[in-house]
């Protein structure tokens, strides 16, 4: 089943049991596939949706911490709620140890051994970790490695 078939079914099932939070938030981000749709002029391939969802994640992250310094939590509160309901439809995070054995698997296979090798570094794990992972988190473990 692809994402926008389990998006559209989340949906239906929260309109049934009027869950009004998590409705408003598929909601949310069935409008941000379709404006990144309407963008590209073709429909969003799944790891495509993805990326659009992980992206919404970050921003209610953001904008809860900015909530939290500010003394508003229950905004804060709102917005993690929300990443909840969008964390439901990305793929398991990677945790701490797959990471750093992704790292250090993409590091062998390159060659890489100093800075310089960044970026290539970086253009293979940012796809191997869309979704699943930070792309500011990857990128400052892959510095600590190749600096080392």
């Amino acid at each position: 089943m692809s994402l926008q078939e389990q998006l559209n079914d989340a949906m239906k099932e929260a309109m049934r049991a009027k869950e009004s939070l998590r409705l408003n938030t598929i909601r949310m981000i069935r409008t941000a596939v379709k404006n990144a749709e309407i963008d590209q002029r073709r429909s969003l391939e799944d790891a495509e949706i993805i990326a659009v969802m992980a992206t919404l994640v970050k921003q209610r992250r953001e904008s809860a911490q900015m909530y939290r310094d500010n003394g508003r939590t229950d905004l804060a509160e709102k917005e993690e709620l929300e990443i909840a309901v969008v964390q439901q439809f990305l793929p398991q995070p990677l945790t701490d140890a797959e990471l750093t054995a992704l790292i250090e698997q993409t590091v062998t296979e390159l060659g890489a051994s100093s800075l310089k090798d960044l970026g290539a570094v970086m253009k293979v794990l940012s796809e191997a970790t869309r979704g699943r992972a930070e792309g500011r988190v990857v990128s400052e473990r892959v510095r600590a490695r190749l600096g080392a």
